[in-house]
């Protein structure tokens, strides 16, 4: 734009000086910047472009091939076109890298009418994540360098790296206070429809449970008995304030305790159970619908800001995953860990307070936290007033497995002062053990 404002001036200049030869060159200059923007537009709008992924699902370590086609569609000839398909640069450069790329996403290259030029490369995925792979941007401009156009090509395919899930040893029936109650105590009410079995009759049994077959058999009175209406399982609370995990070990302890709640919920679902999950986190693939990606471009600069940047996460809204039980449920818990993001909005007192009717009765509350202030020892004592059974995980990797107990650290003694039980993750192996480890009072 600039080139045609100064030569629009030069030629006004050159009119009123009554310059034969400056009028004549800018005439002339007008024409080729006219016809560079022109062809520049033509050709850049002729550009298509398709995406090939192999996978959308994996697992860490997995790996996916990317192709991105890029074929020329109009009748002009295209004489110099960059193509980059971009790649989250947070997840590239920081140490250690989320992901690794091999194969060719930047090229130039020349574009006959009807010609394609295929992109090819392969993504390693180190860490659990939601990645966002593109959206293709393409660049092109006249021989003089005189007009530049970008544009953003294919939407952008997304690939969720599910986070590890460990085996818990000694998530038995016969623990003392497993996590997730398994062991039912009291029974809340009984179902008639679904039969559990055959015994013995006791004082007060009503006639209709009494199973006259049965009685007639064996000569003594039976009674029926009936499953518990009333099942046991856990509620996850995972607290992912960006503050919560501070520090040089902050982001190695929330991976931590993404991996804890991963394996948790697979120990609970395993034995049958139902299983709830609520974050203060934030969802990627929300946060994606409700900002977009899409856009034209004036400049590359801009290109590759709105295509890879970060913006501030202020989601005063949680994530909640209702209490069920089910493969189909322990799925949902862990594609919505997939993707979960820090928050810089909503803290974990905060969210308790405002989800706490969505907690099952029934189900025991597990908090896996990174940090402990006395709103959040506050916020889970009174969970625990109301009956509710709560423990809390505390994840650190900094933290030392067995502290000095003689002088307990603070976010120990708030906890216990509420008389919370707790249990302390610093490590893949400490999760293993979780359910192993007797509670500390």
């Amino acid at each position: 734009m600039k080139w045609f404002f100064g030569t629009i001036l030069l030629l006004v200049l050159g009119v009123f000086f009554h310059l034969t030869l400056l009028v004549y060159s800018m005439y002339v200059l007008l024409g080729v910047l006219f016809a560079s923007w022109f062809f520049t537009k033509i050709w850049t709008m002729g550009i298509e472009a398709r995406r090939f992924s192999s996978e959308e699902v994996l697992e860490i370590g997995g790996k996916a091939e990317i192709k991105v086609a890029v074929q020329n569609t109009s009748r002009w000839s295209i004489p110099w076109l960059l193509l980059d398909d971009s790649l989250p640069n947070a997840a590239l450069t920081q140490m250690p890298a989320r992901i690794k790329a091999q194969g060719v996403r930047l090229t130039l290259t020349h574009l006959p009418p009807g010609e394609m030029e295929i992109l090819s490369y392969e993504v390693q995925f180190i860490q659990r994540g939601y990645y966002q792979l593109g959206p293709l941007l393409a660049e092109t401009g006249d021989m003089f360098g005189l007009h530049r156009h970008f544009r953003v090509l294919t939407e952008p395919h997304f690939a969720m790296v599910l986070p590890r899930v460990l085996a818990l040893e000694g998530y038995s029936l016969s623990s003392r206070r497993p996590i997730g109650e398994i062991k039912i105590m009291h029974r809340l009410f009984e179902d008639p429809t679904r039969l559990a079995g055959v015994r013995p009759y006791q004082n007060g049994d009503p006639l209709n449970r009494i199973h006259w077959r049965a009685t007639a058999r064996t000569g003594d009175l039976q009674s029926r008995s009936y499953e518990s209406s009333c099942v046991a399982g856990a509620t996850l609370l995972l607290d992912f304030h960006s503050l919560s995990y501070s520090g040089p070990n902050g982001k190695n302890s929330s991976e931590l305790a993404i991996t804890a709640v991963a394996s948790l919920a697979n120990a609970v679902f395993l034995t049958g159970q139902q299983i709830g999950f609520i974050t203060n986190g934030r969802d990627a693939a929300d946060r994606i619908r409700e900002e977009g990606w899409s856009a034209e471009f004036l400049t590359r600069k801009e290109a590759y800001h709105r295509a890879s940047s970060e913006t501030e996460n202020t989601r005063l809204r949680p994530v909640v995953v209702q209490t069920a039980k089910g493969e189909g449920q322990f799925n949902s818990i862990l594609s919505t860990l997939a993707r979960l993001e820090f928050t810089d909005g909503l803290d974990f007192a905060a969210m308790l307070r405002e989800t706490a009717p969505l907690i099952r009765r029934d189900t025991t509350a597990v908090a896996i936290l990174g940090s402990v202030s006395a709103e959040t020892a506050a916020a889970l004592g009174v969970l625990r007033n109301l009956g509710q059974p709560v423990t809390v995980v505390f994840v650190s990797q900094a933290m030392e497995a067995l502290p000095d107990w003689a002088r307990p650290p603070e976010w120990a003694e708030m906890l216990l002062s509420e008389n919370i039980d707790f249990r302390i993750v610093n490590s893949e192996e400490s999760i293993q053990n979780l359910c192993a480890e007797s509670l500390i009072r």
